[in-house]
C-alpha cells in the first residue's frame, strides 16, 4: 500500500433533517469538528478530497465548488470522488492513496448529503439504464428482490430470515439510541419491527434506512506526521474496492463477488486470516436489515447461507463475538454520500476508544464497509490501534 497512513481526526454533524442551516454550513459543521479533534488548522493540510451522491441530488452542479469556503479548500488541491452509496469509502481510499503514495502528508477527506433539499429517489432512478433496468424501481424494490434472491439461493426459511432481520434492526436502533449524532434514536422491540407495515416484501418499515442530512470529515496523515500530531492515531491496516457488471441481472447479488473480493483484498493487506476471530468490531453498510445479513456472509464473517443462525445466536449483537454497527449504522443515519465515510470515522473512534456510549470495550481492530453504484461497488477499510 506504500507508506503507512493513519486517521488523526474525525468530525461528524448531528444527522437528521437539518433545516436549521444551509448546505455549505452543514459541511462547515463537520470540517470545524475535524480540525478541533485533530488539533491542527487548514494550513497544515496538503489537499482535500470531497464526495457526495451525484450533484443533481442537491440540485447544484459541481457542488464541491459551492462548498469551497466550507471545505477550507481555497488555494489547495481538490479531488472529487463519487460512487453513489460507496462514495464515503471511495473518498477515504482516494485520500489514503494520496498519502500512501508520498504525494501528500496530510489530507482532509469530506463527504456529505442534504437529502431533504433534493429528490433522492428521482436522482437514483437516473442511475439505472432507462429501458430495461429502470422498471426495477427504487432502492426498496431492488433490495427486496435481492433479499429474495439470497433467501432462495441458500434455501433460507422466510421465518428464520425475518427473525434475524428483526434482530439486526433492534441492535442497530439500540446503537442509534446510544449515538447522540444518529438521525433515528428510538427504542424498538422485535415485535415492533416484525409487525411493522410491509414496504416491499419481505422488507418492513423498520428494515429501511431514513432520509438524512449530514456530513463527515476525516483527516489522514503519513506515519511521520501522525506520530507528531496525534497521541493515539487509528492506523489504516488494509483497504479493498471492487466493482462488477453494470446490468444488475448479469451477476449474482446473493453471492456478491465485489463484496467478497474487496474484503479479501483488505484482509490480505491487514494480515487477517480469520476475520470473525481477529476483528473486534464491524461497521457494515446496512441501509436495509436483510442486506446486513448478506454482507455478513460476503465479508467472510460467517459461512454462506448461515448469517441468520449466527445473528439469532447473538454473534453480531452488543456483547457478542463481533458487535456490528454499534453506532446504529445506516439503518439509523443515511446521508448517502457520507454514509461510507461515517463507517470509517466510527471505526476510527472505536479503535482509539473515543466512541462514547457506543464504545465496544477493548476494540483494537475494526472493519468499515460500504456498497454503491447501482449495486455494483463495494469498499472495505480496516483500521487498527497499532501500526
Amino acid at each position: 500500500m506504500g507508506r503507512a497512513v493513519a486517521v488523526i481526526g474525525t468530525g461528524q454533524t448531528k444527522h437528521g433533517r437539518r433545516d436549521d442551516l444551509s448546505y455549505p454550513d452543514l459541511v462547515r459543521e463537520a470540517v470545524k469538528k475535524v480540525f478541533e479533534d485533530a488539533g491542527i488548522t487548514p494550513r497544515d493540510v496538503d489537499g482535500v478530497v470531497y464526495g457526495s451522491m451525484p450533484s443533481m441530488m442537491e440540485g447544484v452542479a459541481y457542488n464541491h465548488f459551492y462548498f469551497a469556503d466550507a471545505l477550507r479548500v481555497v488555494g489547495k488541491p481538490l479531488l472529487r470522488t463519487e460512487t453513489c452509496g460507496s462514495t464515503g469509502q471511495s473518498v477515504a481510499h482516494t485520500a489514503i492513496h494520496w498519502v500512501a503514495s508520498g504525494m501528500a502528508d496530510v489530507i482532509l477527506a469530506i463527504a456529505s448529503e442534504k437529502e431533504n433539499e433534493g429528490d433522492a429517489q428521482a436522482t437514483m432512478m437516473t442511475i439505472l439504464e432507462p429501458f430495461l433496468q429502470v422498471v426495477i424501481g427504487g432502492a426498496p424494490i431492488a433490495f427486496s428482490l435481492q433479499s429474495r434472491e439470497w433467501m432462495g439461493y441458500y434455501h433460507i426459511d422466510d421465518a428464520k430470515a425475518r427473525e434475524a432481520a428483526s434482530i439486526v434492526s433492534v441492535d442497530s436502533h439500540d446503537g442509534g439510541l446510544a449515538n447522540p449524532l444518529a438521525h433515528i434514536r428510538v427504542k424498538l422491540s422485535k415485535e415492533d419491527i416484525t409487525n411493522a407495515p410491509i414496504i416491499t416484501y419481505p422488507v418492513r418499515f423498520y428494515d429501511v434506512c431514513p432520509i438524512s442530512d449530514g456530513a463527515c470529515a476525516v483527516i489522514f496523515a503519513s506515519e511521520e506526521k501522525a506520530k507528531k500530531i496525534c497521541k493515539k492515531p487509528a492506523w489504516v491496516k488494509g483497504i479493498g474496492f471492487r466493482g462488477e457488471e453494470y446490468f444488475i441481472g448479469d451477476s449474482s447479488k446473493a453471492v456478491w463477488q465485489s463484496t467478497i473480493e474487496a474484503s479479501k483484498e483488505a484482509y490480505k493487506e491487514a494480515g487477517i486470516t480469520n476475520p470473525l476471530k481477529e476483528l473486534d468490531v464491524a461497521e457494515v453498510y446496512n441501509p436495509f436489515s436483510y442486506q446486513e445479513l448478506m454482507f455478513l456472509e460476503c465479508l467472510g464473517l460467517c459461512p454462506p447461507g448461515e448469517a441468520p443462525d449466527y445473528v439469532i445466536k447473538g454473534t453480531f449483537s452488543p456483547g457478542g463475538e463481533l458487535p456490528c454497527d454499534p453506532s446504529g449504522g445506516v439503518l439509523c443515519t443515511n446521508p448517502i454520500g457520507a454514509a461510507g465515510l461515517i463507517r470509517v470515522a466510527e471505526a476510527a473512534l472505536q479503535v482509539t476508544g473515543k466512541a462514547g456510549e457506543h464504545q465496544v470495550e477493548g476494540a483494537k481492530l475494526a472493519l468499515s464497509h460500504a456498497m454503491g453504484g447501482a449495486m455494483q461497488f463495494n469498499g472495505v477499510t480496516i483500521l487498527g490501534s497499532e501500526l
